[in-house]
């Protein structure tokens, strides 16, 4: 999926290969096995609405205090989503609330990044680092006692890109998701892509939760 920078994407999300974003937070899933197409059943994401929590949290490697003995890494976002290995694509947890995530992803400037195509990362493969942003949501907001409810991105709305491609830019890219609204099955997340000040991408996503259920 390309475009140029400025337009809107109205249609539900195919990563560059043409296959759905696997962005189920349930552990133990391979990644090979959790892509669905946006047609039908939607693609699997995890969300836990409805659970307070009493304050912003941050990672023991930003401000304020850590969310737990434990740090928020690469290491503890792999073992809570189905990306392993280089699709593992966020880096740490820097910020997060009952309603938001903020997450650092460094590897864009990789040549052997798994979504490059042409010898470039396009910036609509950001949906994808979004994505897995909602899914490290899900499992925070879960706790470490339960599990992430399972759930299915269903469609993306209103996305713009303000960029063309991400491995032109060097250091990290915040990604951002906002729970905007939902209830017991359904959530809808507002989410953004920076690269310090400069916003290179921003939409909404629906996500619907225990499909596998109904």
């Amino acid at each position: 999926m390309s475009a140029a920078p400025g337009r809107s994407q109205a249609s539900s999300y195919r990563s560059p290969q043409g296959e759905g974003i696997p962005v189920s937070a349930a552990p133990g899933r391979s990644q090979a096995s959790s892509h669905r197409s946006p047609q039908g059943e939607g693609l699997p994401v995890s969300a836990a609405p409805g659970r307070s929590q009493a304050s912003s949290h941050r990672s023991p490697q930003g401000e304020g205090p850590p969310v737990s003995p434990t740090a928020l890494d690469h290491a503890w976002i792999a073992a809570r989503i189905p990306h392993q290995g280089s699709m593992c694509l966020l880096d740490a947890v820097i910020d997060w609330s009952a309603d938001h995530v903020v997450c650092r992803a460094v590897g864009h400037t990789d040549p052997a990044h798994p979504l490059r195509e042409a010898g470039r990362l396009g910036a609509s493969t950001g949906i994808e680092y979004a994505a897995q942003a909602m899914a490290v949501h899900g499992a925070l907001v879960a706790g470490a006692n339960d599990a992430p409810r399972q759930g299915y991105l269903t469609s993306v709305r209103g996305v713009t890109l303000h960029a063309e491609r991400l491995d032109d830019l060097p250091g990290p890219l915040s990604v951002r998701a906002e729970r905007v609204s939902g209830d017991a099955n359904n959530v809808l997340y507002r989410f953004t892509l920076h690269h310090g000040e400069r916003c290179l991408l921003e939409g909404r996503a629906a996500v619907v939760l225990d499909a596998d259920a109904r």
